[in-house]
C-alpha cells in the first residue's frame, strides 16, 4: 500500500464502484464508534441522490469492500449518504449543483461575497450579487457555502393561490 493513507486507499477502491452507479464519490471517512468503526461514504450527482440510489450504491460498496477485504476482520458499520447543506463548495460540480441557491463565497484575498448562483462551468461561477451578475474564477475563490433559506419567494405562488 506504500505511503497512501487508508482514506486514499478507500477512495481509490470505491471511486470506480460509485462511478459505475452513476454517482460521484465526494468523500470517505473512517471513525471509531465504540468497538466498531464507522465508514462514511458521501456520494452525489447532478439532480441529487434518491434513497434508491443510496441503497444501490450501498450494496455495491459493501460488495467491493468485502471482495477486497479493505476493512479487515473487525466489525464496521457502512453509512452511505449525500452531502449535507453545510458541505463546502470547492469543486466546479459543487457550484453547478448549487444553481439558484444563495451562497456565501470566501475569496482568497479574505473578502466575502454573498449571492445567488446563476451558473457555473469548469472555470468559474456567476453569482447574482444585489441584482447584478458577477463572475468569479475558481482560482480566486477559497470556498463557498450554501446559505439555509427557510422561505424562498421564487418557490411559492405569490398570489397565494393553490391551483
Amino acid at each position: 500500500m506504500g505511503s497512501a493513507s487508508p482514506r486514499d486507499h478507500l477512495m481509490k477502491l470505491l471511486e470506480p464502484v460509485v462511478g459505475a452507479e452513476g454517482l460521484d464519490l465526494e468523500d470517505v471517512t473512517v471513525t471509531q464508534a465504540g468497538k466498531r468503526r464507522l465508514l462514511r461514504v458521501i456520494v452525489d450527482r447532478d439532480g441529487g441522490v434518491s434513497l434508491d440510489d443510496v441503497a444501490d450504491v450501498s450494496q455495491a460498496v459493501s460488495a467491493a469492500l468485502d471482495d477486497a477485504d479493505a476493512m479487515g476482520q473487525s466489525a464496521y458499520t457502512l453509512e452511505v449518504s449525500s452531502p449535507g447543506v453545510d458541505r463546502p463548495l470547492t469543486e466546479p460540480r459543487h457550484w453547478r449543483r448549487a444553481a439558484k441557491r444563495l451562497v456565501k463565497a470566501e475569496m482568497r484575498d479574505g473578502s466575502v461575497v454573498e449571492g445567488r448562483v446563476r451558473s457555473a462551468d469548469e472555470s468559474g461561477v456567476e453569482l447574482d450579487v444585489d441584482g447584478a451578475g458577477r463572475r468569479f474564477d475558481y482560482q480566486d475563490l477559497a470556498r463557498g457555502r450554501v446559505q439555509v433559506e427557510f422561505r424562498r419567494f421564487d418557490d411559492e405562488d405569490v398570489d397565494g393561490d393553490e391551483g
